[in-house]
C-alpha cells in the first residue's frame, strides 16, 4: 500500500540486541497526509531499511508499507512498516505537466470556434400547430 505526505516528526533511532544476540534498529517518523482533511500516521523503516532511507522533517515522501499485528500479553499491537520511501521533487509539484503532442498519423484536433464564424439564428417562437399532445407515452 502506499500514502503521500509531509514528514513532521522524526523520533529517536532505537536499537538493541535480539535473544537470539543480532543487533536490530528502528527509525520512526510521523507522516501527515496531504488531505483536506489530515491525518497523522507513525511509521518505522526496521534493520538495514533504517539507514538506507534517511528522511528529515519537511520532506514530502510516497511510503510503500506494510500493515502488521500481533498480540502480546491479550493486548493487540499494530505497527505500519515502511519498505520504500521516495522523496517528491518540490519544483514538480508547481509546474503543471506538459500535454502529449498528437501521435504521428493521429487527426488533429478540431479547432476551437472562431468569434468571426456566422451563427444561424435561433427561433424561439411558438407553434401552436405543435402544440398538441405528442408524446409517444
Amino acid at each position: 500500500m502506499d500514502i503521500k505526505g509531509k514528514i513532521i516528526q522524526k523520533l529517536d533511532p532505537q536499537g538493541g540486541v535480539s535473544k537470539a544476540g543480532n543487533q536490530w534498529k528502528k527509525q520512526e517518523y510521523v507522516l501527515e497526509t496531504l488531505d483536506s482533511y489530515p491525518k497523522k500516521v507513525k511509521f518505522d523503516f526496521f534493520g538495514d531499511r533504517a539507514d538506507q532511507y534517511p528522511l528529515e522533517v519537511g520532506d514530502i515522501i510516497t511510503l510503500s508499507y506494510d500493515i502488521e499485528s500481533r498480540e502480546f500479553n491479550g493486548r493487540w499491537y499494530t505497527d505500519i512498516r515502511g519498505f520504500k520511501a521516495v522523496k517528491d521533487d518540490p519544483n514538480m509539484a508547481s509546474a503543471a505537466p506538459a500535454p502529449y503532442p498528437p501521435a504521428a498519423g493521429a487527426p488533429a484536433p478540431a479547432p476551437a470556434p472562431d468569434a468571426g464564424m456566422a451563427v444561424p439564428p435561433v427561433d424561439n417562437t411558438f407553434d401552436q400547430a405543435s402544440a398538441g399532445d405528442d408524446l409517444p407515452f
